[in-house]
C-alpha cells in the first residue's frame, strides 16, 4: 500500500512539473544600476530599474524618434528610486519611486522625472505628473553599444547617471542631499 501511494505521488509530481511552461529569455532583459556603485556600500541612494532593448541592425532614430517621449528603455517605463532626497537641475525631488522618461531633440535630450509608477512604456505618460524636466547634451562616443545601457559614476553626493545606445550618450548629474 505504501509503495502504491509513493508511486502515485511521484507520478503526480512528475506530471505537474512537466505541465509548467516557462517563458524564454526576454529580448530586452531587465537590469538595474545602483548609486553608490560599490557593493561594499549597502546604504544606496539611487536605484534605476530598466529594460535593455537591442539595436539588432536597426537604426537608433527609428527606435527612439526625435521629439517624441521615450520610456528610456524597453517594456515598462524605466523606474528610478531615490532612497534620499536628490537635486536634479534646480529641482529637489523627495525620496520615493518615480518613472524616468526622455524626450530626445536635436543635440540635446530632455530628462523627465514623473510621479506615475507601474506604467507600461510611454503610452500612459501624463505631462501633468512631471516633477523634473532638465535638458542635457547628447554626446557622441567611439564605443558602440548594441544594447541600451545605464551606469553610474561619481563620488560622495555627486552622482552621474550615464545612458547610452549605439554611439549616443547622455550624462545626468544628480546631487544626493
Amino acid at each position: 500500500m505504501m509503495k502504491k501511494l509513493l508511486f502515485v505521488i511521484l507520478v503526480a509530481t512528475a506530471t505537474l512539473t512537466q505541465a509548467q511552461e516557462f517563458k524564454g529569455l526576454d529580448k530586452s532583459p531587465m537590469d538595474r544600476v545602483l548609486y553608490p556603485t560599490s557593493n561594499r556600500v549597502t546604504d544606496k541612494a539611487i536605484v534605476v530599474t530598466y529594460s535593455r532593448p537591442q539595436l539588432i541592425g536597426r537604426e537608433l532614430e527609428d527606435l527612439v524618434p526625435p521629439n517624441k517621449i521615450w520610456r528610456t528603455g524597453a517594456n515598462e517605463a524605466t523606474e528610478i528610486r531615490f532612497f534620499k532626497s536628490v537635486k536634479i537641475g534646480d529641482t529637489v525631488v523627495k525620496a520615493g519611486t518615480y518613472t524616468l522618461y526622455s524626450y530626445p531633440k536635436d543635440g540635446t535630450t530632455e530628462i523627465i522625472i514623473n510621479s506615475a509608477i507601474n506604467v507600461w512604456g510611454s503610452y500612459g505618460y501624463d505631462k501633468s505628473n512631471d516633477l523634473v524636466r532638465v535638458e542635457v547634451p547628447v554626446l557622441d562616443s567611439k564605443e558602440f553599444l548594441e544594447a541600451f545601457s545605464m551606469a553610474f559614476s561619481g563620488e560622495g553626493n555627486n552622482a552621474i547617471l550615464h545612458a547610452g545606445w549605439g554611439n549616443v550618450r547622455v550624462e545626468i548629474p544628480i546631487t544626493v542631499l
